[in-house]
């Protein structure tokens, strides 16, 4: 004798296929994703001349997973104030993810301080690593704080205040600007200022979209979802303004206005700057095409569609600005 299938069973089977799926597309991604570093600085110094430093692939990663985690975490704060703002916006919130994210930077940035602690070169074994030589130079310290800043934003996370992660959080971009920048730089301070403008636009639009589109599958669309969206999307559109301007400005001051050309083609870190300048074109694109169906329907999950492309294609970005990081700069400053 046969028994029908209950209708919860029936009704679960469809939403356990569709998390198999996505879970299984974020596997895929997350691997390309990884690709991008691991194998980019021998695509991209092809034909150059030019020399990587050992282990850039490895230290492209973990740079572009520290750009990841940081940009999860602000994201979640920076979208988390939107939708509080929101008159009538229902009180539920998708879970946080930002104290798993802190400690995969923490993870990360730990990782990259060992490379410091042996003299910028990939360590072998512990023995090689000196941890009290850390203290002694400019970039061991910016790496231990970063270390630390992750660590007490992790602790904050999980606190009652998640919000004071803000703080440590601000500490990590603040370090990222000072490392990209040695003193031996002409201009230090304007180049730090710009990294720091440019980074802070970055984690707030990369990390923002995700967790908004993670609200409005939790809010099921309606007016409170649809103006949220708006308001990330006008927010976004500044940020992508201010990323644009402290992006052109960053790449004139390494490579004079008289050379762009050339070493856009000629050179590894110009071939992987025109690679993050077209992937951002895109997905300004893919923004604009989110707003249009936001704005033809007034429908939030209308918007879904290129929303969710738009989440991929800015995970190509940071997986390409942590090569970036890897790669030798251009021959002079302007």
């Amino acid at each position: 004798m046969s028994y029908p299938r209950s209708a919860s069973a029936a009704d679960a089977s469809p939403d356990v296929r569709t998390g198999v799926r996505r879970g299984v597309a974020v596997l895929v991604l997350t691997l390309l994703a990884a690709a991008i570093p691991l194998w980019g600085p021998s695509a991209a110094l092809h034909g150059t001349g030019e020399a990587a430093a050992p282990g850039a692939g490895g230290t492209a990663l973990l740079r572009g997973v520290l750009f990841a985690a940081l940009s999860v975490s602000l994201g979640e704060l920076f979208v988390g104030r939107l939708a509080d703002g929101l008159p009538g916006a229902p009180g539920e919130r998708p879970s946080r993810w930002a104290p798993l994210a802190n400690r995969v930077g923490c993870a990360a940035a730990l990782a990259l301080a060992s490379v410091v602690a042996t003299g910028n070169l990939v360590p072998r074994d512990l023995g090689q690593i000196d941890l009290g030589g850390l203290y002694a130079s400019r970039d061991g310290r910016l790496a231990l704080l970063e270390v630390n800043a992750f660590l007490l934003a992790a602790l904050c996370a999980r606190s009652r205040r998640p919000g004071l992660q803000l703080w440590p959080l601000t500490g990590v971009l603040v370090a990222e600007a000072l490392r990209a920048h040695p003193v031996a730089e002409q201009g230090p301070f304007t180049g730090s200022l710009l990294t720091l403008t440019h980074l802070t636009c970055a984690a707030l639009w990369t990390g923002g979209l995700p967790y908004t589109l993670r609200v409005l599958r939790l809010w099921r669309g309606g007016p409170a979802g649809a103006a949220l969206l708006g308001r990330y999307a006008r927010l976004a559109a500044l940020l992508l303004a201010a990323l644009t301007a402290t992006g052109v400005w960053s790449a004139l001051r390494r490579m004079p206005p008289g050379t762009v050309l050339d070493q856009l083609t000629t050179t590894a870190y110009g071939r992987t700057l025109l690679a993050k300048v077209l992937l951002v074109a895109v997905v300004a694109g893919l923004a604009l095409w989110a707003r249009v169906r936001l704005g033809r329907s007034g429908d939030p999950l209308a918007a879904s569609a290129p929303a969710r492309a738009e989440v991929v294609g800015l995970g190509a970005v940071v997986a390409v600005s942590g090569l970036l990081t890897a790669l030798p700069l251009p021959i002079r400053w302007s």
